[in-house]
């Protein structure tokens, strides 16, 4: 009897969990992000944008190819992204407008880490090697409706 009440009670709590959207952040990403944290302002290595990433998850002892495939791929239009998760950008080009004035950015090989979920469709990034915060790393919002081109990859951190 209260072996079926721990059940009935922890598939609850699952389900009111899933609802309210307060899933848990897997631990791996929560260490990439403690990372990024400890790092944002400063250069890491050359100063490229891949060398967070890699710099993120050779320390965290992550399981990856070593160059662009970050992890499990994940379909960012039907799964949950959470901080920690990885992007690998291909060719892809924002339009946005603040106030009078229209920018346009183009990402032809980039990579970010997904470092606050902001809504389902608008992330705050850590990544280097841009033109806002050159070759350190600084953090920028990408609202996904501004995507006019190109395709984006994201990674979900695989522990070893």
């Amino acid at each position: 009897m209260i072996k079926k009440a721990i059940i009935i009670l922890l598939s609850l709590t699952f389900i009111l969990l899933k609802a309210s959207g307060q899933e848990e952040i897997p631990v791996l990403n929560k260490k990439i992000v403690s990372y990024v944290k400890s790092v944002i302002g400063k250069q890491i290595d050359r100063g490229e944008c891949w060398d967070i990433a890699n710099q993120a998850l050779t320390q965290n002892n992550a399981k990856w190819d070593g160059e662009y495939k970050y992890g499990e791929l994940l379909n960012f239009k039907k799964d949950k992204i959470f901080p920690g998760d990885i992007i690998q950008f291909k060719n892809v080009k924002v339009t946005y407008t603040v106030g009078n004035a229209t920018y346009k950015e183009t990402m032809t090989h980039h990579t970010a880490i997904v470092y606050k979920v902001i809504s389902k469709d608008k992330y705050e990034l850590a990544h280097q090697n841009t033109g806002f915060s050159g070759r350190k790393v600084g953090l920028s919002t990408l609202d996904l409706s501004t995507v006019v081109k190109g395709k984006m990859y994201f990674y979900r951190p695989i522990s070893n």
